[in-house]
């Protein structure tokens, strides 16, 4: 009964912090407050971890999942730096295991050691869902979702322990989850570091994985930013042929740099609002704005964004569209845009055609679709 009570009230004081702390426009990397971390860890039974929290260098400003050794898994290795280990079993973002056990097998996650990665394996396929063991770099986790708090996830681990090997994260495969190494930077540039790497995993499990791999390959210009707002197509819809195929090459005019914006702060745009992308020169536009309800939904480049808030943390919102967006001119005359040539048709296999021509059978202008089809 003490154990529960002292746990409630630390999960009251972790959600005040965060709650504090999401407030802040862009948060400053600092250190938790030792006491927070220490506590937890305490309370749960990790003693010589949580004492070993004021020089592991954890932050709460970003979501945490750390693999917790028990205290006896940790006599096991007598030479071992305990900070250091408290480094290695902690990843930036969330995983529950109900998510772990959906990761490939050898799947590899960098930690906030740097160059360190932790593997992770479960046992076979054969075995069902709701009973899948999952091994930390062959650790079991013997005590799953010990704490979560939305910002903070504890595993306990019992078994051998030992320090990750500097080549812990030198085999590339697809499930790898390493990339490209920066020379030290402010804490902003850190932050944005390991919000890439926690959206991108999400993206990967949810049906956009080729998003996901784009993403890695524009990983040195991505860091760079303060903030990003990126329109994604999901795998279906790239692979399904038409207008999909273009979005990897236009990935550029579908983020838009140094803006994190909400659904909501979308939706109080007015139309002919102007969003620069990362494409030098091109620009979205609100054609039209939000707050028309389900009949009247706000679109950009005339088309309407399928889901809103898709993937989001404290730097990154990600919306899925179902179709690219199409590029636009402005019109001198009226102040409106239009497509490069003239107005934006769209076939039922949701290609986008030059208006010029005459329409071909099954295709509808973008008017036709916003009345008749809800596109």
């Amino acid at each position: 009964m003490a154990r529960t009570n002292a746990l409630f009230l630390i999960l009251l004081t972790s959600i005040f912090i965060s709650t504090t702390s999401t407030a802040a426009l862009a948060p400053s990397l600092h250190p938790s407050p030792p006491s927070l971390f220490a506590n937890i860890l305490s309370t749960l039974g990790f003693q010589d971890l949580s004492a070993a929290t004021a020089h592991a260098n954890l932050s709460i400003a970003t979501p945490t999942t750390i693999f917790a050794p028990t205290d006896s898994s940790l006599l096991t290795c007598p030479s071992c730096s305990i900070p250091l280990l408290l480094q290695e079993h902690s990843l930036p973002g969330l995983y529950p295991l109900h998510f772990l056990r959906t990761l490939a097998f050898g799947t590899k996650i960098e930690t906030f050691a740097p160059n360190r990665c932790l593997t992770i394996t479960s046992s076979p396929s054969a075995t069902s869902f709701a009973t899948k063991k999952v091994f930390i770099n062959g650790v079991e986790i013997t005590k799953p979702d010990l704490f979560n708090n939305g910002l903070l996830i504890i595993h306990g681990l019992q078994g051998f322990i030992s320090h990750l090997s500097p080549l812990s994260c030198s085999v590339e495969r697809m499930t790898t989850l390493s990339f490209p190494q920066h020379p030290p930077s402010t804490a902003a540039f850190f932050m944005m570091r390991l919000m890439l790497k926690d959206s991108m995993m999400r993206l990967r499990i949810s049906g956009y994985s080729v998003l996901a791999l784009a993403m890695r390959v524009k990983y040195p210009e991505l860091s760079d930013l303060k903030f990003m707002t990126l329109f994604a197509l999901d795998d279906s819809s790239i692979f399904a042929g038409g207008s999909g195929h273009s979005y990897v090459a236009d990935i550029g005019f579908h983020v838009v740099p140094n803006r994190l914006l909400m659904a909501a702060d979308l939706a109080s745009l007015p139309k002919g609002t102007e969003l620069p992308t990362m494409e030098k020169g091109q620009s979205l536009v609100i054609t039209t704005a939000g707050g028309g309800g389900p009949l009247a939904p706000m679109r950009i480049n005339y088309m309407k964004i399928k889901d809103f808030d898709m993937v989001y943390n404290k730097k990154i919102v990600v919306h899925g569209l179902s179709m690219p967006f199409p590029r636009l001119n402005p019109m001198p005359e009226t102040g409106f845009t239009q497509t490069e040539k003239s107005r934006i048709g769209v076939s039922e296999n949701g290609e986008v055609f030059d208006m010029m021509a005459p329409l071909p059978a099954g295709i509808f202008s973008a008017v036709d679709i916003n009345n008749n089809h809800g596109l």
